[in-house]
């Protein structure tokens, strides 16, 4: 029974693997010829291919023919929006954003990461850049140096209460643009406002915000479950009619103008989200660009534009991590961001635990530690009942046994073999064993695993996390791999003292077991093998705690059928001769 369910486990992982290798979207090989970007004013129609731009083929934007300005600045500068949580800076040409770096989360480089990409050709939208139907109404919009207002000496701090920066553009031409945005000291929602005027006629514009999210992910070039390089790179993201709808990259000519009533809609990646909580209905466009860096390097990602049903007043938009508690704390929808995958009902209460061990603990690998234990104890009856369950599945083999080879000349098809099965769960019956119940419980510990495994691979609360010694990120496999090593041996010490029925040939296969799934985890995230080593010895030692309590296995011998029956018709004649006398 216990070699079927390791099997199944070693099966479910093999899904997982499939999974991740065939279902999850990989990003489409790109040519090494380059094309010049559209203007940001063009949006993309449905059926057109991804772009390939490399900066220095970009041409220059058109030029914007002499128009008066009468509200507006003479140079262009940039102006430093400081919270507790991000760093902001916009440019007073267009109102624009050009860096939106999060301050609590840092990159390979150790600086803080950047949710605005580098190396954007122009004529690309910036995040917050307005477009209209008109082109040359849209590049004023974007190429006009606006009058900040605000701001003190290029810097705004709003570390300690809400801050609003006003943007404000008019020509003589009759365009009359306002931009404004509150930035929160904590969080990283900003709320944005802007009306456009051209004439005595009101335009509702479309917000932009492209291209997207930044170098964390975009750099990506897919991964398999057994690579340890499963990054998710910059995808559309949205949720209508209580469900998520994820849009690869590849799949973005074909879905990517979704229309609808959206509680939320944006760009994320792996770790990160830009998404507008969305009130109304929401035309949004997506399509896909690809940058080729000097250095032949690709960088897939994502424009995002959304058209709201009336012009944006106060729109939230969140820019940051996908941190459980950040997300439900703007919109408890917002927490279905996070992929989770088919095991999210249990990786969120999992998720909440080890935080809340790590406000005390203060090191995730300890926290790791921590729950895997208190897990553990929560199956202890579970796992004693395997223990003892298989314990007296083994005194039965013997007996077992014996009953299959009276059957063994009968063919599987041979309705006398159901007498067999009838004999098999006589016995059953009558030495009180459940055959089930020593692996049910063992199947009821495997969506815990898998829980963990996407735990780990999924939360930002383990990106960069530091557990000990050699190990600086528990999201990443172990660089030495010691910890898999030792989930191994611990693996096969466990299988040495569990109680087996399969017979010697079939127990020296399942040695293999452990070697496959050392293989596995040399990839997997460090954290999920310090959980399944620290399962391991929590289960040998109950195994020799259930050992020392129920005592040594009482394996009963069959003798023969023809030595039986020769001792019960000697039994049956000392009788009669004790009767006789």
């Amino acid at each position: 029974m216990e070699r079927r369910v390791l099997i199944a486990v070693f099966l479910s992982f093999l899904v997982l693997y499939a999974y991740q290798a065939y279902f999850v979207p990989a990003q489409p090989a790109q040519s090494p010829t380059t094309s010049t970007a559209a203007p940001a004013s063009q949006t993309a129609p449905a059926g057109q291919q991804p772009a390939t731009v490399s900066p220095t083929a970009v041409a220059a934007p058109a030029t914007t023919p002499d128009v008066v300005v009468v509200k507006g600045e003479s140079t262009e500068r940039e102006v430093t929006v400081e919270t507790t949580t991000v760093q902001v800076v916009l440019s007073n040409r267009g109102g624009r954003v050009l860096h939106w770096r999060l301050k609590r989360y840092l990159d390979e480089k150790g600086e803080p990461v950047d949710l605005v990409p580098t190396g954007i050709p122009a004529g690309q939208p910036s995040p917050f850049a307005l477009q209209v139907d008109d082109a040359a109404i849209t590049r004023r919009l974007n190429d006009g140096l606006y009058r900040v207002a605000g701001d003190n000496g290029g810097r705004v701090d709003a570390t300690g209460s809400s801050s609003s920066l006003a943007f404000e553009f008019q020509d003589e031409a009759g365009l009359h643009v306002r931009k404004e945005f509150v930035f929160d000291p904590d969080g990283y929602v900003v709320r944005f406002s802007a009306t456009v005027n051209v004439g005595d006629r009101a335009v509702n514009p479309t917000v932009s915000w492209g291209p997207g999210l930044g170098d964390v992910g975009a750099r990506a070039a897919g991964g398999s479950f057994f690579t340890g390089n499963a990054v998710q790179p910059p995808q559309a993201i949205l949720e209508r009619n209580g469900s998520i709808e994820r849009i690869a990259l590849s799949a973005l000519a074909e879905k990517g103008q979704p229309n609808g009533q959206f509680k939320f809609v944006g760009i994320d990646d792996h770790y990160f989200l830009a998404s507008a909580l969305a009130s109304g209905q929401t035309q949004a466009t997506f399509t896909s660009l690809t940058l080729n860096d000097p250095n032949n390097a690709q960088r897939q990602l994502v424009t995002m534009a959304l058209r709201f049903a009336e012009t944006p007043q106060g729109v939230k938009f969140f820019v940051g991590p996908k941190q459980f508690d950040i997300l439900r704390a703007v919109d408890p929808e917002l927490i279905r961001a996070i992929n989770f995958g088919m095991f999210a009902w249990l990786v969120r209460p999992l998720l909440t635990a080890l935080t809340w061990i790590h406000s005390y603990a203060g090191n995730y690998g300890v926290s790791i530690i921590l729950l895997t234990v208190f897990i553990n104890l929560i199956i202890f009856p579970l796992r004693h009942k395997t223990v003892v369950s298989m314990r007296k599945m083994q005194v039965l083999q013997p007996q077992l046994k014996a009953i299959q080879d009276r059957y063994a000349g009968l063919k599987v098809t041979d309705p006398a073999r159901q007498k067999m099965n009838t004999e098999v769960m006589n016995l059953y019956k009558e030495r009180g064993v459940n055959p089930a119940s020593g692996c049910v419980p063992m199947l009821l510990t495997m969506p815990v695993l898998f829980a963990f495994y996407s735990l780990l691979s999924q939360a930002i609360e383990l990106r960069g996390a530091p557990f000990a010694f050699w190990i600086h990120d528990l999201s990443l496999h172990d660089p030495y791999y010691v910890t898999p090593l030792l989930m191994g041996a611990s693996m096969f010490w466990q299988q040495r003292i569990t109680p087996s029925t399969a017979d010697p040939a079939q127990q020296r296969m399942m040695m293999f077991m452990p070697i496959v799934f050392t293989a596995m985890f040399l990839r997997f995230p460090s954290g999920l093998a310090i959980y399944y080593f620290t399962s391991n010895l929590w289960t040998i030692g109950q195994q020799y705690f259930t050992n020392w309590w129920i005592g040594p296995p009482a394996v009963q011998t069959v003798r023969p059928p023809a030595e039986r029956r020769l001792k019960n018709a000697g039994a049956g004649r000392t009788a009669d001769a004790d009767r006789r006398n």
